[in-house]
């Protein structure tokens, strides 16, 4: 569903739309519990997506999606998907650079010299943090959220 879209805005937002139609009543009220119930529920997190979009900031959800994904590679296949991630979010001139500190940026490039599967652990926790105390926040006050939470508390 949303998780690895690639063709976004579109599609996700057009998911986002439907979401407000089909979501189990009580869903959208466990999203307020905490960070990690949105991102474990395939909704939530489309719709935590959809919103990243309309604020230009995706590339966090997808850098920490990849790093997701890049955890569950084979020890054979790690050196290729880790440039991949590097060079589109962390790399100078990344086309999705995501926020990260120079000391991370450091740490992760010298990570790469040898890509083993914690080598984007510590640049993830950094996005995962700011997901959780910036966007998450503006997400749950947002015009999308509370469409949707409200229909789900209405029944």
């Amino acid at each position: 569903m949303c998780r690895g879209l690639d063709s976004l805005p579109v599609t996700c937002l057009e998911r986002a739309k439907e979401l407000k139609a089909l979501l189990n009543v009580d869903e959208p009220l466990r999203w307020e519990e905490s960070f990690d119930k949105l991102l474990s529920s395939q909704n939530g997190l489309c719709l935590f997506r959809a919103f990243l979009v309309s604020e230009f900031s995706e590339e966090n959800i997808a850098f920490y999606l990849a790093c997701q994904d890049y955890q569950a590679t084979k020890p054979s296949k790690q050196a290729t998907k880790a440039k991949k991630i590097y060079d589109e979010f962390i790399g100078c001139d990344a086309p999705r650079e995501v926020n990260l500190d120079h000391v991370t940026k450091a740490i992760t490039k010298e990570n790469m010299e040898h890509p083993r599967q914690s080598c984007f652990d510590l640049a993830q926790a950094k996005i995962y943090t700011l997901m959780e105390k910036d966007c998450y926040p503006r997400f749950l006050k947002s015009s999308m959220y509370l469409e949707v939470s409200r229909k789900a508390k209405r029944g």
